[in-house]
């Protein structure tokens, strides 16, 4: 059962349908929660509070940089989809008629979205805690053992690096979203090689958010 994974029986589950339903499903289709997108964006803000205030806590002896590489390593594309593939949320997720051809193209960007959205339904559903509470649990072994953090120094210089052997192409970067107010503007951006998109990152600069999508992208490049 998805709330004994999560650790929490909601109250209102119209919030847990919410957080797994595809934006694929159009309006013509029976959405009666709507989709994920507008609970992905509040659970991407309470998840990177959470993660920012226990590296703080936990490892007083670390720099800004280094909390701020630490954090960009868990909560980049390829970790997010990782954590919510350990909590089988495909098996969950709702799509639109006849869109699972489209879903694979994009599957772990929506389920990285997926996982956002389950943070915010928790944290509308039981508050804070309950949202820390997974989050603590979900992150448990890297938030310990800062070793386990895979911390790249320069990700955009070494991915150009791994990218350039054999191939003349550099790798280019696209702005996908930036929102927020002008005091606290958040950006997502993806890296593409070959026509491919290799990673996504987000950040409260450009600069921070392609940081962000180049070690995504060197991650995945090492698990292949």
């Amino acid at each position: 059962m998805l709330e004994h994974r999560l650790g929490h029986r909601f109250h209102d589950t119209s919030l847990l349908q919410t957080a797994l339903t595809h934006p694929s499903v159009s309006g013509n289709q029976s959405k009666p929660y709507g989709d994920n997108q507008r609970m992905e964006f509040l659970g991407d803000a309470v998840l990177q509070a959470v993660i920012s205030e226990a590296l703080y806590q936990m490892h007083p002896g670390k720099d800004e940089g280094s909390l701020t590489k630490a954090r960009a390593a868990l909560v980049n594309g390829v970790s997010l989809t990782a954590k919510a593939d350990s909590l089988s949320l495909e098996q969950h997720l709702v799509l639109g008629l006849g869109q699972q051809t489209e879903f694979e193209r994009g599957r772990d960007s929506a389920m990285e979205d997926a996982l956002e959205a389950i943070v915010a339904a928790l944290f509308l559903d039981g508050g804070l805690a309950a949202a820390k509470n997974f989050i603590h649990r979900l992150f448990a072994e890297e938030l310990a053992d800062p070793s386990h953090i895979q911390v790249i120094k320069n990700p955009k210089g070494e991915l150009q690096e791994n990218l350039q052997c054999g191939n003349e192409d550099l790798p280019s970067y696209k702005l996908l979203n930036a929102s927020g107010p002008p005091h606290n503007r958040q950006f997502e951006v993806a890296v593409f090689h070959a026509g491919c998109e290799l990673g996504r990152g987000r950040g409260s600069s450009k600069k921070e958010a392609e940081s962000g999508a180049a070690a995504a992208a060197l991650i995945r490049l090492r698990d292949e």
